[in-house]
């Protein structure tokens, strides 16, 4: 590894050792999702949510899975009645996806669900320590956005990136509905 003092890497590899954890919490996000709608189908709700109606190739470069996955999570939803499937009205072998009202209380379900597995687990936070927690989650995620994806340079992050749907900077990189 090249470049900065010792002291440096060694707080990035306590960084990887800490990220890598977090699959802990992850795992504890998937234990709370109801059987019947499994990570995938979480993630296509909360998008739809989000961002409005989409095509389907969109709503795969937000999930950053390949067609067949997404189609798969859109197929397991509609079948549920969680979201509409309609013909784009500006090419006819497309279709368009949107939230239902069934879906919009799935959502809302998952997401008293997250918030309260949240708020037990770390009870003992305090608020300053929860905003902080996601301040810097927030300006992690914009730092590998941004680089991995041919955007801002190092300490130059314009803002311009974040129109590209592969840049989460809204939190929309998601699995799961938080």
């Amino acid at each position: 590894m090249s470049g900065g003092p010792v002291a440096a890497r060694s707080q990035y590899e306590e960084l990887a050792r800490q990220l890598s954890a977090v699959g802990a919490v992850k795992r504890g996000l998937a234990r709370i999702l109801p059987a019947e709608c499994p990570s995938g189908s979480a993630a296509v709700l909360a998008l739809l949510s989000r961002h409005g109606e989409m095509r389907i190739s969109r709503l795969a470069e937000f999930l950053d899975v390949d067609m067949s996955v997404t189609s798969r999570h859109v197929a397991h939803v509609a079948e549920r009645g969680w979201i509409e499937r309609s013909p784009d009205p500006a090419d006819k072998r497309s279709r368009i996806l949107r939230l239902t009202p069934a879906g919009e209380g799935v959502l809302e379900d998952l997401n008293c669900r997250t918030t309260e597995m949240f708020a037990h687990n770390l009870q003992d936070w305090s608020d300053d320590e929860v905003g902080q927690l996601n301040t810097l989650l927030a300006r992690l995620r914009d730092s590998f956005s941004c680089r991995s994806s041919g955007g801002c340079a190092p300490g130059k992050h314009s803002g311009d990136c974040r129109s590209r749907p592969t840049d989460s900077h809204d939190g929309s990189y998601t699995r799961t509905p938080v």
